[in-house]
């Protein structure tokens, strides 16, 4: 039984999931999202002894971001997000923040390409391309403990929305279909928005996907 556990804040005028993994036995976290108040989320973290030591990106829209410079300076962590992200993460146009009066612009650390392995306090992410939210959308795959952080492409017997900017249905469907159902069933799903789900729930009871 992996000993790898997943804690959740739920953040900004969106209720935007932060997650964040550590081992049991570790004071080492890998926090996946920073929605806003990055500051905030530092502190909280360090109240607990915790130690962030890299952040990973699903997408670049604002309500995912918007804290990532502020979590970055405190922490002193490298930020990671998915290759074909890096117009969204440049472009406060495409990022949408532009539209919500409240512009931001994100310098990634590292790209990853899809298939990616990558490991942080000492627990290996496999990065899957799943575009379809955006077109750098991508999903983070913890094998060792059946865990899939999975941004805005799949939610509770839902679906990411897909016409903003650089989104596409075609391919959210593509990419939920042969990228993340081909999981074990018993993959517990956590999402960008609201509660956790299984894949095999959703291969049952997603409507957007029959």
């Amino acid at each position: 039984m992996s000993d790898i556990k997943i804690g959740r804040m739920v953040v900004g005028i969106y209720a935007t999931n932060c997650y964040f993994l550590y081992r049991a036995d570790s004071k080492e976290v890998v926090v996946v999202d920073v929605p806003d108040e990055g500051r905030m989320i530092a502190n909280k973290l360090a109240q607990y002894g915790f130690k962030v030591v890299g952040i990973l990106l699903t997408h670049g829209h604002f309500d995912h971001i918007w804290g990532v410079s502020e979590l970055r300076s405190a922490s002193s962590a490298k930020v990671y997000a998915y290759t074909k992200e890096e117009p969204i993460m440049q472009s406060a146009r495409l990022n949408v923040s532009e539209r919500m009066r409240r512009p931001v612009t994100l310098k990634v650390n590292k790209y990853l390409e899809d298939g990616d392995e990558i490991e942080l306090a000492g627990i290996k992410f496999k990065m899957l391309a799943t575009p379809g939210h955006t077109r750098g959308s991508c999903c983070y795959y913890v094998e060792e403990a059946g865990m899939l952080v999975s941004g805005d492409t799949l939610f509770l017997e839902s679906v990411g929305r897909n016409d903003f900017p650089t989104g596409s249905a075609t391919d959210m469907k593509r990419s939920i279909r042969e990228k993340l159902f081909v999981l074990p069933d018993d993959t517990k799903v956590y999402p960008g928005h609201g509660d956790e789900t299984t894949i095999g729930h959703e291969k049952q009871y997603n409507p957007f996907l029959v």
